[in-house]
């Protein structure tokens, strides 16, 4: 899957893109993405994030992640006279507050990078049609996020 993270809060190291990149493509093996996939995570400050929350979603308020899905359950190739593999897939865009992430990790007793981890499962999830609007739906995305997350080693110890 092809990865584009943009950190626009100058607060990612090089390790922290790294192990974000890794757990998108450990994320996307999971849900059998194909790899000619492409997605976008940007790290942002509070502001940017209530921006784009009045903006989009009509809410003046700081949240911690946000995500844009370009795609939908239908089939987006039945029209073309192409192989879905011919065309990458642009799954579409998340954005995370920094900020809201390490005071969400102090808030639970756990990492930033543990959070940071958490919110990008979750925001990755709902690019790929997971949500959490009926109790059965967030038995199901919340059950798969923690899977996902422990699998890979960030446990909500760490």
């Amino acid at each position: 899957m092809d990865i584009a993270l943009f950190d626009d809060y100058n607060q990612l190291t090089e390790e922290d893109s790294a192990w974000m990149t890794d757990l998108l493509q450990f994320s996307a093996e999971r849900l059998a993405i194909p790899s000619h996939a492409e997605i976008s995570v940007s790290i942002v400050t509070n502001d940017k994030i209530r921006e784009i929350n009045r903006e989009y979603r009509q809410k003046d308020s700081v949240t911690d992640v946000i995500s844009f899905a370009l795609e939908d359950e239908d089939d987006i190739f039945s029209s073309l006279d192409m192989d879905e593999e011919d065309i990458p897939r642009d799954l579409g865009d998340i954005f995370i507050s920094y900020d809201k992430a390490v005071e969400q990790a102090k808030d639970y007793g756990h990492s930033t990078k543990r959070e940071l981890g958490f919110l990008l499962v979750h925001g990755f999830l709902h690019l790929n049609g997971y949500d959490h609007m009926t109790e059965e739906e967030e038995k199901e995305m919340f059950s798969l996020q923690e899977r996902i997350l422990s699998d890979y080693g960030l446990r909500r110890e760490t």
